[in-house]
């Protein structure tokens, strides 16, 4: 019988930590942290995040605030806003809520963002630094997943991880911090043109699915035993629900779960420990801003 990494409990427990801390603080008259985002046009999951983002920020006691631009904004006006953003002394970190519009270059913008203020983590200072195992503010969601794995005890010393998706935002970056000091994985890092890639994954202690793909991993896939982290979560259209959708992964639960050790539910697997990483990387931010 398979359990489960429940990213929701483990990220009430982390938010009430950070909300103690926080009150400590502001009831030395400090300000409270400040997180911020920059959210461009009208895509439904990324205005979910944000407004998750929102909602968690208000009840660890942050500040929070969100600049909201149409589809058409121009690059220019984003790196104004960024600008903006990089010298308020009242702003400890911000996120540009990705992804962007096709007109905008992703990664002039990510570019322009002070890395002392990156708690997405996506600037290539960040990136670099987490490379080479210095301080750093690491990728929310692959933090979420280190900190899912050591909050349930996950063994993971000389395991083998194999990770499906190999993105600068995901699947590159777990890769390089499962097989570091501390998680000691043998990590295998596979992606749309790996080829034997089910015999690949059959082979996995721990199996990470980014593959942004619905139900792209299926039972026969998976080794008998395997702890299964599914990154992925998809809206797809369900007349049956009153939401009128309803949430898959990029893992066939239905079949999968049976197979498996551990296995991350969707939602509330990984997603609730990506807005908990952003939260603790603002913190972080703030700490060093305040000198505490």
């Amino acid at each position: 019988m398979f359990q489960l990494l429940d990213g929701k409990a483990t990220a009430i427990e982390i938010k009430n930590r950070i909300a103690n801390e926080v009150r400590q603080y502001t009831q030395q008259g400090l300000r409270a942290p400040h997180l911020a985002a920059i959210l461009v046009g009208d895509d439904g999951a990324s205005q979910t995040y944000v407004a998750n983002k929102e909602k968690s920020s208000h009840e660890v006691g942050f500040t929070s605030s969100v600049y909201r631009y149409a589809e058409g904004t121009s690059e220019r006006q984003l790196l104004e806003t960024i600008d903006f953003l990089n010298h308020d002394e009242e702003v400890d970190g911000f996120i540009v809520q990705l992804p962007l519009p096709g007109h905008i270059d992703e990664q002039h913008i990510i570019n322009a963002i002070n890395p002392k203020k990156d708690v997405d983590g996506f600037t290539p200072v960040n990136l670099g630094n987490m490379m080479l195992g210095e301080d750093c503010f690491v990728p929310a969601t692959p933090k979420g997943i280190c900190t899912l794995l050591r909050h349930y005890e996950i063994e993971t010393e000389g395991r083998h991880c194999v990770v499906i998706g190999r993105s600068n935002i995901v699947g590159t970056p777990v890769a390089n911090l499962l097989s570091r000091k501390g998680f000691d994985c043998t990590v295998t890092l596979c992606h749309s043109r790996t080829q034997h890639l089910s015999a690949l994954t059959r082979q996995a202690d721990i199996l990470v699915v980014a593959m942004g793909k619905p139900e792209f991993v299926t039972a026969d896939m998976v080794k008998e035993g395997a702890v299964v982290v599914d990154v992925g979560i998809h809206r797809v259209a369900d007349a049956s629900r009153k939401s009128g959708f309803r949430l898959l992964g990029d893992v066939k639960h239905d079949e999968v779960d049976e197979r498996c050790s551990w296995v991350t539910p969707v939602p509330g697997g990984v997603g609730p420990l990506t807005i908990v990483s952003l939260l603790e990387n603002t913190l972080q931010a703030y700490k060093r801003t305040m000198a505490l």
